[in-house]
């Protein structure tokens, strides 16, 4: 019965066309009718597609979860696929992290870099050949241009449109260089990036399947670039042709992205594709109503991995972020999930993640499902486990005596938040101002640090207090006690290397909240003097 639930919830959105509209601006391809029976012979294909840029973010487990939930509720195949075409910034650490924060969590695929299937390779940087040709297509047929303008040229044009009151995106026609110059420029060899041409007037409308139909004009859907000058592809290109070369079938993705899929539709009609149905999911909320951040809310699923929170409740908490099970309960499994899964059920009200209310539901998970040996087992596999231990023995064991002074020494290492006051940050050279703006500046310098090796962390701390005008020890000593309570701890850059970037942040962060961030007038001197800061952390 499942794909005849998917028929039916699908059969309004498979009529779509493209440009159909009247006021659309544009001729474009119709895209057919799914007949009823190359609809029921149709197998469901989700996927998630994460850049391994960073740690693992639970916005990305929760838009996979209902993508995994959507296709197997459907007897369908859930996909991963690696967008790492940003090059610079993506890694094989953050990578690997992907797959094992994913399954921790009990999201497993179908097909990806790790388990070929016959639509790989799975990783974008391997697809290269692939986008050059689909891009030498458009260009071919007059769909997309080669945009010479430099940077500089650009601003410029946005300035001049700004100064004119136009609030339009920037066209084809506001792009175009003279011949000459164009020909001057590629004679040259200079640097240019393919964009995709879009219709200056009329509305694009798309349909959603928890939105119904959208519409945009088209004079705020800009240029899109496709191919960038170095050869790789922008996220828009490498998506529509990775959706449809790998028969992905829906698109359940955040709702930031609505703004895109006038760009999307309007490339599946080039290529002459049947777009895959959207549906924009309600993003993620800190309890202030903001899009989930870091800055407020830890966000890497390793954090909550590493505070001991149990992997059923998380994906229980994520589940319930918009949803609802058909009687209402809190506390239900993946499996049950799946079972009673109905997209319909989505609320598209901005769900809020509450570290509060995702611990009370932890708490019921651990009461109700561990028995005591079951208990035991988990906290040893968690705190115990001997890759963690013999990172933690090293750091300790020139500082015991006895086994009972490992919970003293080492206890910090074993815990969440800690029982800080402003009292814990007193300290004969530095006043409280200077202590609150050590740790602002080195919460936003640890943000954006990738390298979390102990010597190199060290050294941006020495960095970093050279340009505040600081003696390293006086740096450090507030990092100590946010880190491990108090300044008479083993080596904080250990520490911090043992409990990894998103422990170390957010207690960072608990530290500058403790003794009380930025007011907003002091946010706006700070935020200019940092910027002086992270350039000199950059050039050195």
């Amino acid at each position: 019965m499942r794909k005849e639930k998917c028929f039916v919830e699908s059969l309004r959105f498979s009529t779509a066309t493209v440009g159909s509209d009247p006021r659309s601006g544009y001729n474009a391809r119709q895209f057919p009718l799914i007949s009823l029976e190359a609809y029921f012979l149709m197998t469901v294909r989700t996927r998630i597609a994460p850049s391994p840029t960073g740690d693992p973010h639970v916005g990305t487990a929760y838009i996979a979860l209902f993508n995994m939930a959507f296709a197997r509720q459907h007897g369908g195949e859930f996909i991963l696929r690696i967008e790492d075409t940003d090059q610079t910034r993506s890694t094989a650490e953050s990578e690997q992290a992907i797959f094992d924060s994913l399954r921790w969590l009990g999201l497993e695929w179908a097909e990806g870099p790790d388990k070929p299937g016959p639509h790989g390779p799975y990783r974008q940087s391997e697809r290269s050949d692939i986008y050059k040709h689909h891009t030498q297509i458009l260009l071919d047929e007059g769909k997309a241009f080669k945009c010479y303008r430099t940077a500089e040229e650009l601003d410029q044009l946005r300035n001049q449109r700004r100064e004119q009151g136009l609030q339009s995106a920037l066209k084809e026609s506001d792009l175009a260089l003279p011949a000459d110059e164009v020909a001057k420029r590629e004679a040259a060899g200079e640097p240019y990036v393919v964009r995709m041409k879009v219709p200056e007037e009329g509305v694009c409308v798309f349909d959603d399947m928890l939105r119904g139909s959208i519409e945009v004009e088209w004079s705020q859907v800009d240029c899109q670039i496709l191919m960038k000058s170095d050869g790789m592809p922008t996220y828009h290109l490498a998506n529509v042709v990775d959706d449809h070369l790998m028969e992905i079938t829906h698109v359940l993705r955040g709702e930031e992205w609505i703004s895109s899929a006038p760009k999307h539709q309007l490339l599946y009609s080039y290529f002459g594709w049947d777009m895959p149905q959207l549906c924009h999911m309600p993003l993620l909320r800190n309890p202030d109503k903001s899009k989930l951040s870091k800055r407020k809310n830890p966000t890497s699923i390793i954090y909550y991995q590493r505070m001991g929170y149990m992997a059923k409740a998380l994906i229980n908490y994520l589940a319930r972020m918009g949803w609802s099970m058909p009687d209402e309960r809190e506390k239900f499994s993946l499996e049950e999930m799946i079972e009673n899964f109905d997209i319909n059920r989505v609320s598209l009200g901005g769900p809020i993640f509450d570290q509060e209310k995702l611990s009370w539901l932890n708490g019921m998970w651990i009461r109700e499902e561990l028995s005591d040996e079951q208990f035991a087992a988990e906290f040893q596999k968690w705190a115990l486990n001997p890759e963690y231990l013999m990172q933690i023995i090293p750091l300790i064991k020139q500082r015991v005596e006895k086994f009972t002074d490992v919970a003293p020494v080492a206890g910090f290492l074993l815990s969440g938040m800690l029982p800080i006051t402003e009292e814990s940050f007193t300290h004969k050279s530095l006043q409280l101002e200077d202590t609150r703006r050590i740790l602002q500046f080195a919460s936003w310098m640890l943000d954006t640090e990738q390298n979390w090796e102990k010597d190199h962390l060290f050294a941006q701390f020495k960095l970093l207090g050279e340009a505040m005008g600081f003696k390293i020890r006086d740096v450090l000593f507030p990092i100590f006690v946010a880190i491990a309570g108090t300044s008479q701890s083993v080596s904080v850059v250990d520490s911090m290397q043992v409990l990894g970037p998103d422990m170390s942040r957010a207690r960072v962060r608990h530290a500058l909240n403790t003794v009380g961030g930025p007011s907003k007038k002091e946010a706006k001197r700070w935020e200019k003097e940092y910027r002086d800061v992270a350039k000199a952390l950059t050039e050195a």
